[in-house]
């Protein structure tokens, strides 16, 4: 990831730079591998992403429908 400072402006290229962390997931990571997570609660994890992304997709496929 890189990220260029131009005129000296720190804040403007920190501003970015948590933008691009924030949407690449590197925050969530970091989260995420803070404390150890047991094995049945990383499946139970990955389990509500899927649901939650099946959601999504249903829900946008629905609205193309109706267009």
């Amino acid at each position: 990831m890189r990220i260029e400072v131009v005129n000296n402006q720190i804040e403007a290229a920190l501003k970015a730079l948590k933008k691009r962390m924030e949407r690449d997931g590197a925050f969530k990571e970091m989260k995420r591998r803070a404390f150890y997570e047991k094995p049945s609660v990383r499946r139970k994890r990955k389990q509500a992403q899927a649901r939650k992304r099946r959601r999504r997709t249903m829900q946008r496929d629905r609205g193309r429908e109706d267009d």
